[in-house]
């Protein structure tokens, strides 16, 4: 089947090839992505639809002389393939394979690592003006798409571009098909007539000739300057770049090899930044995509026949809690809504969208904007929750402290993926929320460890008159059978789950069921373990703990977050600063001190010692006669 991609060598074998052998190509390539992601799991439907303009891109540039820099990187399994990654592609997202996103570790190809959006024009923007500091004279583009486009960060980096007007080109991949198409056919006509170069010779060639004429020279060019800008302003969406200085060429079919090679040539006879608006189908080539991008935007394992995941148990995941929650609490409080960054399905909002239009805002990737809007939502006295991945919420930091804790404004922050979330790898691990949020005046953080908790938490969060953050994992929700109703908790206190002595164990929310089996196991060899839900990060349940300190000779933290700065550190903190007990062994785990890899969760949290395997043997080593305080990592 994938005769042309076998042969393949490089990108530069690329130059060789026919439109037909490239189109035939992109068939071979589209096959494989399909195979490949049905069983990884990954970000399908984004890579189906760059398939034809990757394969121009690398056509046209010469990479990694010329430098592409891919926006987010989910959309960059073609250029891997195409990039002497191909016999490692069945490694897609697996523990010690390939990366879901670029990489400079795996390949000189890979310009920049990206994993957040809305990045590409910054970082691009860097390493032209530092290519041109260093007298060097390569290609360098920026590929964004639509969506990434939305973020704050990306119309910084252009309004910057514009007043440099630095050699930079940026593929805008549109693939919303956001141009209305009354005007898309024109607009693609008058710009074959802007790149035309035998056009632009004869306009200059008639400017120059109009000056001459005595008199009305001046004002005619004046005037015939004014009816062009209208004329744009009128058919031709891409003015808006034009007056940041940015030239604009397009819209492109995105799946016509020809004319994507045509419109790279003529931009890069241009002098300063150039945009390629390029239309695209996101998921084409394959029908279940195609009808449902958002579903197969990112995907775990599917059936390529049906689009149904495999693997799945049918248990309810914390997202799925979390949307069945806030539906049922909206319904009896018109004061409750709801905010994402672009992830209505991801963060379990889709049926609170339905239900709810009018209290419902996704504001697109644009994190800072979400938290502040949700401050000025909460100053007039509404309810509002912003759903997000822990990964994301450190965009918007500085508007958590200033924007809500600084005003002690109610609002409440759902942070989805919090810990190891698995195949997408250290760009998406939440692993820093509690280090960043637990220091910040006002806020309260809390971390369910089931179904039930997370359901209590978020009643109590509602009703609580400040700033909230519950934390919850990428997994199936431990189901805890019992009463429906909602139960007010009280604010920074934990729970004893089981009653031992010599050894303490408190586990941060995810990390309760471990801590559990792993007691089970302990209790058989004799060694009787203190249980504890922490429940609350902040404020630290201060009586628990110098009770524990007092009664137990060791105390062992665990949490799925980076140990520096993490709950254990606030234990540790407490415990220094009131000197509760002169001799006791203390051990935090967590996640050390480097960026994780990928990998399925179980096998990331093995490594890094949070299993049932690794409590034991930690308590193990703990369970020993100490002198003085003595902290373990």
């Amino acid at each position: 089947m994938a005769d042309i991609l076998d042969n393949l060598k490089g990108p530069a074998d690329l130059k060789g090839l026919s439109d037909a052998q490239l189109t035939e190509l992109a068939a071979e390539l589209r096959q494989l992505l399909l195979t490949t992601v049905a069983r990884t799991g990954g970000h399908l439907a984004p890579n189906l639809g760059v398939v034809e303009l990757t394969l121009a891109l690398h056509a046209s540039f010469n990479s990694p002389y010329d430098q592409i820099v891919w926006d987010v990187g989910h959309q960059s399994y073609v250029h891997k393939i195409l990039t002497g990654r191909l016999a490692e592609f069945s490694t897609l997202r697996q523990y010690n394979g390939l990366s879901g996103f670029p990489k400079p570790e795996e390949s000189e190809h890979d310009a920049f690592a990206t994993g957040h959006s809305s990045t590409s024009i910054s970082a691009a923007l860097g390493l032209a003006k530092a290519r041109d500091l260093r007298g060097e004279h390569n290609k360098v583009v920026a590929v964004i798409g639509d969506g990434s486009l939305t973020g704050g960060m990306a119309f910084e980096a252009m309004n910057h571009l514009g007043h440099l007007q630095t050699d930079l080109i940026i593929v805008l991949n549109d693939n919303e098909m956001s141009i209305s198409k009354n005007v898309g056919a024109l607009a693609r006509y008058l710009t074959r007539l802007r790149m035309n170069p035998r056009l632009r010779r004869l306009k200059y060639d008639l400017q120059d000739l109009i000056e001459r004429i005595p008199r009305v020279g001046q004002a005619t060019i004046r005037y015939l300057e004014k009816i062009e800008d209208s004329l744009k302003f009128l058919v031709i969406p891409g003015m808006f770049f034009e007056e940041l200085g940015i030239s604009y060429l397009g819209p492109i079919n995105g799946h016509d090899i020809a004319e994507l090679k045509m419109s790279f040539r003529n931009a890069c006879q241009r002098e300063g930044p150039v945009l390629i608006h390029v239309l695209t189908t996101k998921g084409k080539g394959y029908r279940l995509a195609e009808s449902n991008p958002q579903k197969f935007h990112g995907t775990g394992p599917f059936d390529l026949e049906t689009g149904k995941k495999i693997g799945s148990s049918g248990n309810p995941s914390f997202t799925e809690i979390f949307g069945e929650t806030i539906l049922d609490l909206a319904a009896k409080d018109w004061r409750i809504v709801a905010i994402t960054a672009a992830m209505t399905d991801g963060t379990g909002l889709v049926d609170f969208a339905k239900q709810f239009p009018d209290r419902f805002f996704d504001v697109g990737i644009a994190e800072q904007h979400a938290v502040t809007m949700a401050a000025g939502l909460a100053k007039k006295g509404l309810r509002p929750i912003v759903a997000i991945y822990s990964t994301f919420l450190q965009r918007a930091y500085d508007q958590i402290i200033h924007d809500v804790c600084f005003q002690n404004l109610p609002v409440l922050f759902m942070l989805d993926r919090a810990g190891l979330v698995g195949p997408d790898g250290p760009t998406h691990h939440g692993v820093f929320d509690l280090s960043f949020l637990r220091q910040i005046p006002n806020l309260v953080v809390m971390a369910p460890a089931d179904e039930n908790e997370l359901r209590d938490m978020i009643y109590t969060a509602l009703q609580y008159k400040g700033p909230v953050a519950i934390r919850y994992p990428k997994c199936e929700c431990l189901h805890i059978s019992g009463e429906n109703e909602y139960h007010l908790l009280p604010i920074g206190k934990g729970t004893i789950k089981v009653a031992g002595r010599g050894v303490a164990i408190v586990a941060v929310g995810s990390m309760l069921s471990n801590a559990l089996s792993a007691a089970i196991r302990l209790n058989k060899s004799g060694i009787q373990c203190t249980v504890v839900n922490a429940c609350f990060i902040k404020p630290l349940d201060e009586e628990l703990i110098a009770n524990l300190a007092g009664q137990h000779q060791n105390l062992i933290i665990i949490e799925e977050n980076i140990i520096a700065g993490g709950f254990g550190s606030a234990v540790l903190e407490f415990i220094a600063g009131h000197r509760i007990k002169e001799f006791i062994n203390i051990k935090l785990m967590g996640i050390p001190d480097h960026f994780v890899t990928q990998g399925p969760r179980e096998l990331l949290l093995q490594q890094c010692g949070l299993d049932v395997d690794g409590i034991c043997r930690a308590i193990y080593e703990l369970n020993l006669p100490t002198v003085g305080v003595r902290v373990r990592r």
